[in-house]
Parts: C-alpha cells; structure tokens; sequence
C-alpha cells in the first residue's frame, strides 16, 4: 500500500511542492521594517557613541572618550541601582496581581467581561496625560488628601524619594498589570479542562488545583511576561520624566531618563549613546537569563508541558 510523502517544512500542494517557500515570502516585510527601524539604528547609535556632537554641529570621531566620560561618571551606579530598583518592584507589583486578575476574567460569567473592559482602561492612556493626573491628585496642597481632608493622602509624595518611588511604581503597575493580565488570561484559557476535572476527583480545592496546575502550566507565559517587565522597566522615560524628572534628589533618575538629560539637555550626544548602548546591552542580559531560568522545553500548555 502506497502512502503520500510527508513534509515537515510545509503543506504538500497539488503540483507535489511545499507551500513553505511561498510564505517564507511573507516575513520579509516584517524582517525589513525590523533591519530599517531597529538593527540600522541601533549600529547607528554604537558608532556614534564614539564621535563627539552637540546634535547639531559637525560629527567629529573621539575615540573612547565619550565611553570614558560614562563610565567614570559617580552617577552611573547610582542611575544603574535606581533602574534595577524599578526592575525589581514593579515585577514584585505586577506579577502577582497579573495572575490573579488573569484568572478572576478568564471565567465565563457575564459581568466578568465587563469588567474586564473597565479593567483595560488604564491601558489605553497616555503614559504622560496619566502622570500629569496623579501629580495633581497628590499635590500635598490641593490634591485629594486636602479636598477630601484625608490625612493619610495628604503626604510629601514626590518630595520624599521613597515615597516618590513608591508612587512611580504604584502608576506603572496600575497602567500596566491589564496588559500582563490579557496575557496571563489567554494562557489560562488554553490549560486543558481535563486537568482540573481529575484533581477534582482527586478531592483537590481551588487553592490547590491553582498551585498544582495554574501556575506551573503558567511558567512559559511568565517567562514572556516578566521579559516584557523587564525591557518595558528599561525604557520607562516619560512617565518619571512627566512626574518626578528624576527627583528627588535623584531618587527617581533611571538610565533611560540620564540618557536623555545627557543627549538633550547638555547636548552630548556621544555619551548619551553610550548611555544607550548600555541600556541594550543590560536588557539582552536580562533577557537571556529570564530565558535560562524557563529552561529549555518547548512543550506547549496544550500538551500539558
């Protein structure tokens, strides 16, 4: 008995080809608009960190010096451990209550896609119109604390440097945790059904069947999720800039918002670029040990991985 050739590349057409060929076409848009906006760039920022330029004037090459000026600053440390002081908070923040309220929607009742709606909304808002909001909200002289004689609010938020890190990672949790939320409710939903059917008949309660199946099967979309965390903590600019501009007392100064201090406002675009090349270099570092940490098993939530 005959049997038809099998590809592992690709479906098998009526000429006897594969289609693999024909949508291999199809990535090369993506891979061009990837090499133009995102590669090219960025060996345009690492050759420039090696000239001297004002941004406006002659480009002249410098050698090491712009690298020099950047690594010997005292306030490279310091920018590095605020950066990873936001890293780490803003995961410890986001990463529980992502879950959470991943699960509470992935539910089927109604009113759960309501709310889930009203949860997004945070989501949908500029980073600096959001900002702007909560500096007036906590305006420790005609912000709701006072409006509502509250004394509790009525703090020094943004002039005392852990109360203000404490607001910057409150903002960037409650814009971002919908986000982390879609992502953790979509994983949720591809767990077979099946499995919490046997640990039921097993006696298990919902706190176990979510310790023992929930969050394990969940281990390759938190990888993902705390991935984009991290990138996401890196680049964290304009809500700070907007809210604190580093203060106080650069309590607040990340590396994002020393790199554009350094470009745009003194004007020195080699070690800002410098500046930049680091950011890149520290959040491929992170992300390839956040990828460590998930292993290497490609099994899917379907297969029960």
């Amino acid at each position: 008995m005959s049997t038809a050739p099998t590809y592992a590349s690709g479906k098998v057409t009526s000429t006897g080809r594969t289609s693999t060929g024909k949508l291999g076409w199809l990535v090369l848009p993506a891979l061009v608009i990837f090499l133009a906006f995102a590669v090219l760039p960025l060996f345009g920022v690492f050759a420039l960190s090696f000239t001297s330029w004002d941004g406006i004037g002659a480009i002249d090459f410098a050698g090491f010096d712009s690298w020099t000026t950047v690594l010997t600053d005292p306030g490279l440390p310091h920018a590095l451990w605020v950066t990873f002081l936001v890293i780490v908070l803003s995961w410890i923040a986001q990463t529980p209550l992502s879950i959470l309220l991943g699960v509470f929607i992935s539910g089927s009742q109604r009113y759960r896609a309501v709310l889930a709606v009203l949860f997004f909304l945070p989501l949908l808002l500029s980073a600096a119109a959001v900002s702007i909001a909560y500096k007036a909200l906590l305006d420790p002289n005609f912000g709701l604390g006072p409006g509502l004689g509250l004394d509790i609010l009525t703090q020094n938020w943004l002039g005392d440097g852990t109360l203000a890190m404490g607001v910057v990672i409150f903002i960037i949790a409650w814009q971002w945790i919908p986000f982390h939320s879609l992502i953790y409710q979509g994983a949720i939903r591809q767990i077979p059904g099946s499995m919490y059917e046997a640990a039921q008949l097993d006696g298990a309660g919902r706190v176990r069947q979510f310790f023992s199946i929930t969050l394990p099967q969940l281990k390759n979309t938190m990888i993902t999720s705390s991935t984009l965390m991290v990138v996401g903590s890196l680049t964290t600019f304009d809500l700070i800039f907007v809210l604190t501009a580093g203060g106080p007392n650069d309590a607040t100064r990340v590396l994002a918002l020393d790199m554009y201090l350094t470009g745009f406002r003194a004007n020195l675009m080699g070690p800002a670029s410098a500046i930049a090349v680091i950011l890149v270099v520290v959040g491929l570092v992170l992300a390839q040990l956040l990828q460590r940490l998930g292993g290497r098993e490609r099994n899917s939530q379907l297969e029960g991985a």
